[in-house]
């Protein structure tokens, strides 16, 4: 079983957390020592020391967050009776939308729209979420997110046929699209679509960063950021365009084919660099440790030496090359390396070539397709590279000192808008069917967190946030609820679990409770 799966089982903290804290690379991110040494111990303390952080944090203020609360700000007189109704008394704090404002967000249901402006098409939406119990990632089976259905049938009203860029936003990451698997069907028929990946979401520096530090990552926290990144023609713009300076020349040095020729069990090998920090760039990967002056001027990074789980340790060198030498233990007066040998190629190539190779390992080794993948990810983190990290005007100091595995990481499980385009023909004065099916992850209140709310799970639909197309009408269903209690909802079902929905109101909620089987 994973671990991030058992401590979701457990409720003992957000997964997000868990990823981090389970990071070794978290520990060095605390504290800016010129000593950096990565340590499972460490690691642990952060894990444990984060898990009654917040505790205590949501328990001490009442289920209220400042980032949440902002949800509020638009809600009706009808929606604050029903989120009030659904989960109490709360200590005072401002009562939330039903499904919003919880800790783990994982964003609305969205609508279709068109790459083109101005099609003139009109569309009526018909919404189905489906509560039949979802088998997750690891087998076991319960009542976990749902299963969207989401059609609409567009119709044309001109003379002459329109032939259109469908583009369907996902919310979530590019690992989670490898779990949930989008389906997009146009006449009834399974269509292959183009998924192209738009920024992080979100922002850098929360309530827990201190004297302006960006370590943390910040957001998106409810459906109104979502609403403005998919409103926004930049961020689309930016999706649809191509990664960032692919052809950027780099130097690699790739460090293999280790052998141990001492006697000295699992010996450390360290690569030490000098170089001109106004001239050079490194960006490492899959090194354990690292370590630098102050000054900039050297940087060394080490691997414990096992013949039997090398892995791939690599230096990316960015504009003047470095010299570089082995070592047997770090700082600036350490030993040369003498009980192990490695095999270093030195190779010039350009930094898409170099992302690209690191990427589809990374792929390879959490079991996801490459494919249509490939290219989307790359780009996802050449933008953290170049946006965010060292590559940047102004790095983040998550990503400040050019570790890749953590952006690779990253790129693959920051929230982010996922578009997944497919052309679409409608005939004139006639009509064309486009449907998306997907697994939908719930918004959740993560056990310890004090709010009363910790075994809902939330969905929110946003109406026409973003959407070019003309909506004459909208409804939504329930079905398969059997297994849960609708405990709060604005959508107004009637007893057969169907509603009609305003286009005017540009977002309904709700929450389920899954009932013991």
């Amino acid at each position: 079983m994973r671990a991030e799966h058992l401590f979701s089982i457990l409720g003992l903290v957000d997964p997000a957390l868990i990823d981090e804290a389970m990071d070794p690379s978290a520990a060095r991110r605390q504290q800016r020592a010129v000593w950096r040494r990565y340590a499972a111990v460490a690691a642990c303390c952060v894990l444990v020391c984060g898990a009654l952080f917040w505790s205590v944090r949501f328990l001490g203020m009442g289920g209220s967050d400042t980032a949440t609360t902002e949800d509020t700000a638009g809600t009706t007189e009808e929606q604050e009776s029903a989120a009030t109704g659904s989960d109490g008394s709360d200590g005072g704090s401002l009562p939330q939308a039903p499904g919003g404002g919880f800790f783990s967000y994982a964003g609305p249901v969205l609508p279709l729209t068109t790459l083109e402006p101005d099609t003139g098409l009109t569309a009526e939406r018909t919404l189905t979420l489906d509560f039949a119990p979802g088998t997750h990632a690891d087998g076991a089976s319960s009542q976990w997110g749902a299963g969207v259905t989401d059609r609409y049938v567009l119709t044309n009203p001109t003379a002459d046929d329109v032939t259109v860029t469908a583009l369907y936003p996902v919310t979530g990451s590019l690992a989670d699209l490898s779990e949930t698997a989008p389906q997009l069907t146009v006449g009834g028929a399974a269509a292959s679509y183009t998924l192209y990946a738009g920024g992080y979401a979100g922002a850098f520096g929360d309530e827990n960063d201190r004297n302006g530090s960006t370590y943390n990552l910040a957001g998106p926290y409810s459906w109104e950021d979502y609403a403005a990144l998919v409103s926004n023609g930049d961020y689309l713009t930016d999706a649809l365009s191509g990664a960032p300076d692919p052809d950027i020349p780099v130097t690699v040095y790739d460090f293999s084919d280790v052998t141990l020729t001492g006697e000295e069990e699992r010996p450390e090998l360290v690569v030490s660099c000098t170089f001109d920090p106004a001239a050079t760039t490194i960006l490492s990967y899959d090194f354990s440790a690292s370590n630098w002056d102050d000054g900039g001027t050297w940087r060394q990074y080490g691997q414990r030496i096992d013949p039997d789980r090398w892995g791939s340790p690599t230096l990316i060198v960015l504009g003047a090359d470095i010299d570089y030498a082995l070592l047997a233990d770090y700082g600036p007066d350490a030993p040369a390396l003498t009980g192990a040998n490695c095999t270093v190629v030195r190779r010039e190539t350009t930094l898409g070539e170099a992302l690209g190779a690191l990427c589809r390992k990374e792929l390879e080794e959490r079991e996801i397709a490459a494919g249509a993948m490939l290219e989307p990810y790359v780009k996802a983190a050449a933008e953290l590279l170049t946006v965010y990290g060292p590559l940047s005007a102004a790095p983040m100091d998550r990503y400040a000192d050019g570790r890749l595995d953590d952006l690779l990481g990253e790129a693959l499980t920051v929230d982010r808008m996922l578009y997944l385009a497919v052309p679409v023909t409608v005939p004139a004065g006639g009509t064309a069917e486009v449907t998306a099916s997907f697994w939908k992850r719930p918004g959740y209140d993560f056990g310890g967190s004090g709010t009363g709310r910790e075994d809902l799970q939330g969905f929110e639909v946003l109406t026409t946030a973003g959407s070019s197309l003309i909506f004459t009408g909208q409804s939504a269903a329930v079905v398969n609820t059997d297994g849960v209690e609708i405990t709060a909802e604005d959508f107004g079902f009637d007893s057969g679990g169907t509603a009609l929905l305003d286009p005017g109101q540009p977002r309904y909620g709700l929450e389920v409770r899954p009932l013991d089987s």
